[in-house]
């Protein structure tokens, strides 16, 4: 009798023990229905430019790292005795070079935008056409955009026009016009219509890297006829002339030194209805090193910080009501915002004190945890929906129920 008491109280102390561990977190409540904005005392919209381009072995078309990682000359496959992989970049991102199509680098991705008071991204976009590693790029930035309404973050598109010149090379297009026009009539059918999609004016925001392919006021103009609703357009700095009447107005960049972003600012910004102003963390290319050609004959220094609040606070200072951080990861030249090994988070710390939210580099740390517990438990079904329900908990502002699961998860043996 007393042998079968005891086996009881092993038995139910074992079902207690365990069942602690499962639903240590806290009992679910009602969250609110879709994402939560956060707070900021500043009220500039603040967009981060955001390249989708990035490819590993498991989801390039080829089997291969993707040549934003490798340019010419680099191999992934390396690793040095950090356990740091060979990259065409100075600076090396804190979870690894990773494919801009993972489901858990997005998620990573947005959360941390999220909680430095980013709005949204604007994509660079390579078109709807097949060549290269363009229909990657745009499976990545649609795969982006899948998960930004889930966030609560929305997106607009910079439009790359210099590859129509590839295509037009490549005997996939007769001529550039032509291509534009499909290009935007993509853009209208399938981006254009989302709720998320960044408008001025009521209007579709769209930006063009240049232009540095079509050129003339009557082509633009020509584009323009294909589609229904008209964006409003910018062009990169002092190319307006070449869209002629169909620029709106121009968004600022990086370049050589900040004299350069003052001048924009003091100059330009009273010529136009509409400016996005750039605030940028340095910038150091690697595209000699990589084979790509010479670097630029410039280098702007990151002074761990310093150089991004500087661009903050002359955007703050000349009024900016919108404004691009150039960029968000962008490693080949330099400009990347995303937590790096060399900067670690300070340059979103710097974001966070210019929107002026209420979180710290404490819940980036546990958003970079999530990130780290996907991967660690990526075929465990029930702890990834553990780590489903932090995500929720993330987006509507629960931080301390998201911070509970997580911190149980990792103090699993």
């Amino acid at each position: 009798m007393m042998k079968k008491i005891i086996n009881l109280s092993v038995a139910f102390a074992v079902f207690f023990i365990a069942g602690c561990n499962k639903d240590d977190e806290p009992k679910p409540e009602p969250t609110p229905e879709g994402p939560v904005a956060v707070v900021k005392t500043d009220s500039t919209k603040i967009w981060v430019h955001y390249m989708p381009w990035f490819e590993t072995p498991l989801t390039s078309d080829n089997g291969s790292w993707g040549i934003h990682w490798t340019m010419a000359n680099m191999n992934p496959d390396n690793m040095d005795g950090d356990g740091r992989r060979e990259i065409a970049s100075h600076y090396y991102p804190l979870i690894g070079p990773y494919a801009s199509g993972d489901k858990d680098v997005i998620e990573y991705h947005l959360l941390l935008m999220k909680y430095a008071g980013i709005d949204g991204l604007i994509i660079d976009w390579y078109g709807s056409s097949d060549l290269w590693d363009y229909p990657l790029n745009r499976r990545n930035a649609e795969a982006v955009i899948g998960m930004l309404d889930k966030v609560g973050l929305s997106f607009a598109i910079t439009y790359e026009d210099y590859t129509l010149e590839s295509l037009i090379n490549n005997a996939v297009i007769d001529n550039a016009v032509d291509g534009a026009i499909v290009d935007l009539e993509y853009l209208e059918q399938n981006y254009f219509n989302k709720d998320y999609y960044i408008r001025i004016d009521n209007k579709p925001l769209m930006t063009v890297f240049g232009p540095r392919y079509i050129q003339n006021e009557s082509d633009w103009t020509t584009v323009m006829q294909g589609i229904t609703e008209t964006p409003v357009w910018l062009s990169l700095w002092y190319e307006s002339d070449d869209m002629g009447s169909n620029a709106d107005g121009e968004f600022s960049w990086v370049y050589e030194n900040n004299t350069h972003l003052q001048n924009f600012y003091s100059n330009q910004v009273q010529k136009f209805e509409v400016v996005i102003g750039s605030a940028y963390p340095g910038f150091k290319d690697y595209y000699a090193q990589g084979g790509w050609g010479s670097n630029m004959a410039w280098n702007i220094d990151h002074n761990n910080g310093q150089t991004l609040q500087e661009t903050l606070e002359m955007a703050r200072n000349s009024g900016m009501e919108y404004l691009q951080l150039v960029t968000w990861n962008d490693f080949g030249e330099g400009t990347m915002i995303e937590p790096s090994y060399e900067f670690q988070y300070v340059m979103l710390e710097k974001v966070q004190q210019f929107t002026g939210v209420i979180y710290t580099k404490a819940i980036l740390e546990k958003i970079y945890d999530l990130y780290t517990l996907r991967k660690e438990y990526s075929a465990q079904q029930n702890e990834q929906e553990r780590l489903d329900k932090a995500f929720t908990y993330f987006v509507s502002l629960q931080t301390d129920k998201a911070v509970h699961i997580i911190d149980s998860l990792k103090a699993i043996p």
